[in-house]
């Protein structure tokens, strides 16, 4: 696509819309700029050469004057600036759409409602320690944009991919890729399931029977993609053999393509919880599909110790130790924090609603939970769900919570920041609140060694 000269309006400037300004600088573009937030900050360089700013709101008028509208991660494609701009012919893609016209190298695409950031995370290391060229990208990483113009054909780009951001694609074409689960999720923003499983689905768009699509052969909506993709599918499961991929027999984790090749032993993973599994043998399964030797992969998961808010030790009290799973934005990822553990929980949850339907937590709870602290602007939802189960108090902060949390806890049990919502009532983001809770816990684990 030649941009010299052509009106572009970079929608959002967090990491990547400063990324793509550079990159649409450095290409003769002209550029307009719109964001939300009023006090956005906008480097010296692009504010003098970027023909108009607009801050504050997104308004018609401006989406309008742009010849291509390129959307940072987040921002979804039904606000109406940008349905009316369609209207008018004006295209609209994501910044990875823009990254592929001139991207040179491989591509691996990896969604999922849970768990993407892991996969994406775990396959770049295995990758890279291989001794490949390899770079993390997309919602995780640095902007697949920032790379175009220095990228080599022997290169790979493993991409974290959102649904807002796979809404905006028309050419992006991974050579592999791979959807980690699909759970009701972001339905605050969708009109139904079907709409945020069919923009999932949209990974595999653009691929060939040269390429790969891997697959979770566990989640029941995913799977049933089988047999609609071009791309040629691999699987992975915990609880059956597959013909082609990555599986669970035992206590051992095999792939088999020809034939069967034991890669490592479950118990030298050092990740928590049966969804951390899945995440490996994804992991795995794209890994050698990328051309990664077998027998260097057990080194590189053992060393992997995981993502920080995403299932993560904090500190221990006695008998009483703490996790921070602030990544558990919606009910399904909360629901595989619980099962991560035997019994005598404490969760700490609550936040800002997704539209999540926490009612499926009911029997894991009876099971492996002790108590409940809520916070945020769900707590009154959540405690209708799940009333009469198990003990609920309600905490007005992140201090009190924790410390709510331990006393229900002690002397021995587990205190599990899984909100099960989103963190903007309260916080800045979910990284935010994890900081907030591991401050809180550390705090609260020096006063009693100081007792």
């Amino acid at each position: 696509m030649d941009l010299k000269g052509m009106n572009v309006l970079v929608v959002g400037m967090k990491e990547t819309g400063k990324a793509l300004c550079n990159y649409l600088l450095r290409k003769g573009a002209r550029i307009i700029i719109s964001d939300v937030n009023e006090k956005v900050f906008i480097p010296e360089n692009i504010r003098e050469q970027a023909i108009f700013i607009e801050t504050g709101k997104h308004t018609i008028e401006t989406f309008e004057r742009a010849d291509l509208i390129v959307l940072s991660p987040g921002v979804p494609m039904y606000i109406e600036p940008v349905l009316r701009a369609r209207e008018k012919g004006i295209k609209v893609i994501a910044e990875v759409e823009l990254a592929f016209y001139e991207l040179r190298g491989k591509i691996i695409g990896i969604t999922g409602s849970n768990g993407k950031s892991t996969t994406a995370t775990l396959t770049h290391k295995i990758i890279s320690d291989s001794g490949r060229r390899a770079y993390l990208c997309g919602n995780i990483g640095t902007p697949l944009i920032s790379y175009v113009e220095n990228s080599k054909d022997e290169d790979f780009y493993v991409v974290e991919l959102s649904s807002f951001q796979l809404e905006g694609i028309d050419k992006f074409r991974p050579r592999i890729s791979s959807i980690i689960n699909i759970t009701p999720d972001h339905l605050d923003r969708y009109h139904n399931f079907e709409d945020y499983v069919s923009a999932k689905k949209r990974i595999f768009l653009n691929q060939e029977m040269e390429d790969f699509a891997v697959l979770n052969l566990d989640d029941p909506v995913s799977s049933r993609f089988f047999g609609e993709v071009r791309a040629t599918s691999y699987f992975f499961s915990k609880d059956k053999e597959v013909k082609r991929g990555s599986f669970l027999r035992g206590s051992r984790i095999y792939y088999r393509d020809v034939e069967d090749s034991e890669i490592m032993e479950r118990e030298k993973i050092s990740l928590i919880g049966v969804h951390n599994l899945e995440n490996v043998l994804a992991s795995i399964t794209i890994s050698i599909l990328a051309g990664v030797e077998k027998e260097g992969i057990e080194k590189s998961v053992m060393e992997f110790k995981g993502l920080e808010h995403r299932m993560e030790y904090v500190g221990r009290i006695g008998e009483v130790v703490f996790y921070n799973d602030s990544k558990a934005t919606n009910v399904d990822a909360t629901l595989k924090s619980i099962q991560s553990f035997g019994h005598g929980i404490v969760i700490i949850m609550g936040g800002r609603d997704k539209e999540g339907n926490f009612s499926i937590l009911k029997d894991e709870i009876r099971r492996r939970v002790k108590g409940i602290v809520l916070i945020g602007e769900a707590k009154d939802k959540i405690k209708k769900a799940l009333s009469g189960i198990c003990e609920m108090r309600e905490a007005e902060d992140m201090k009190s919570a924790v410390r709510t949390a331990f006393d229900m806890a002690y002397p021995s049990g587990v205190v599990l920041l899984a909100p099960g919502c989103a963190s903007f009532d309260m916080f800045e983001n979910f990284e935010h609140r994890g900081r907030v809770f591991k401050k809180e816990v550390l705090e609260l684990v020096r006063q009693n060694e100081n007792k």
